[in-house]
């Protein structure tokens, strides 16, 4: 208590250099020729008298804050929501800055507020996260300096992070294959809101996109196509009845979602029916459930932690306006298996 904080000049002073030298050490420039001794007594001499740079000063000096603002929708209270931000947060930590995030809960008026707010405070550069992943209109308050998109497109033609659901498409379709399943494959999940309206989602039309591709390539049709008004259990449940009572039986299903496949999975076990033994089942987006369900579900993982380090990265490095797709892994778990009999 009560004791001088140390300056730039007292390190120097330990370190037995100027001050212009160990400034140029502690802020990691390029040029300086100095010896790795000299660097390390820099270091410890910063250490021995618990030295912290004057952010404000710098700021001024650079007119960098290294802070970021993390702006979204409802992202933080979803139960993906963890992967965004850690990613997020540990990335921007590597890179020594601090994430100053806020949910706007869709309010537009607190969203401004919030915006606003964030600007005041000098921010580097502006994270839009949104839950789903979908084309959105982006606040113009924000559109002044860096912005990258997370989880979501716009028509500023921003540089914009997103999930390949395309190329999960594929490979759920291709691992069917893999197990011979080639003439009874079926699809939950076909919703035309979702594939038609980009502002509603892009992941629904991606993924179909990825699974015809697929198909098409190895000479595949589709067996059945089941509607879905939305991507909950009850619905791939009902998907799931109608497809048992057809004249053939499929022997492997798509869900576009991990939803739709637990309620697929409740379906297959009320009429006395084994995943993966009579009818495989292959999903979408690795929620917790689909490593609990029994058999354990086989399905292409959300990779939230990586957009969120990606989406970091991109506002600091800067990048191209067009997307940059994260992979999208493929879980192989047990509930794929060869067709029955």
């Amino acid at each position: 208590m009560g004791r001088n904080r140390a300056t730039l000049a007292d390190v120097a002073r330990r370190a037995g250099l100027s001050k212009t030298a160990a400034s140029m050490v502690l802020n990691g420039r390029e040029g300086t020729r100095l010896s790795a001794e000299a660097h390390q007594r820099v270091f410890a001499a910063a250490e021995e008298l618990g030295y912290r740079p004057n952010l404000a000063a710098r700021s001024l000096r650079t007119r960098k804050t290294a802070t970021i603002a993390f702006v979204s929708d409802i992202v933080a209270t979803t139960r993906f929501a963890g992967g965004l931000i850690r990613g997020a947060l540990d990335a921007a930590r590597e890179r020594d800055h601090v994430l100053l995030i806020t949910e706007t809960q869709g309010d537009a008026t607190f969203e401004q507020y919030a915006i606003e707010a964030m600007l005041d405070r000098q921010v580097d550069g502006v994270i839009y996260a949104a839950m789903a992943t979908r084309r959105l209109t982006v606040p113009p308050a924000i559109l002044g300096g860096p912005v990258v998109l997370l989880n979501a497109t716009s028509a500023d033609g921003l540089p914009c992070v997103l999930p390949d659901d395309d190329r999960a498409g594929r490979s759920v379709a291709a691992a069917l294959l893999e197990h011979g399943h080639r003439d009874a494959i079926a699809l939950i999940g076909r919703n035309r809101l979702k594939e038609d309206d980009p502002e509603v989602s892009l992941a629904a039309r991606a993924r179909l996109g990825g699974i015809q591709q697929a198909l098409d390539e190895a000479g595949v049709s589709l067996l059945a196509e089941c509607f879905c008004t939305e991507w909950l259990p009850e619905h791939g449940y009902a998907a799931m009845r109608g497809l048992l009572s057809r004249p053939s039986r499929p022997s492997a299903v798509i869900c576009m979602n991990d939803r739709l496949a637990f309620g697929a999975y409740q379906a297959l076990g009320e009429a006395g029916l084994s995943v993966p033994d009579d009818i495989s089942v292959i999903s979408f987006d690795d929620d917790p459930i689909a490593a609990w369900l029994r058999p354990s579900l086989a399905t292409t993982a959300l990779p939230h932690e990586q957009m969120g380090r990606r989406a970091v990265e991109l506002l600091l490095d800067g990048g191209p306006a067009e997307p940059s797709l994260v992979a999208m892994p493929l879980r192989r778990r047990r509930s794929l298996a060869p067709p029955a009999g």
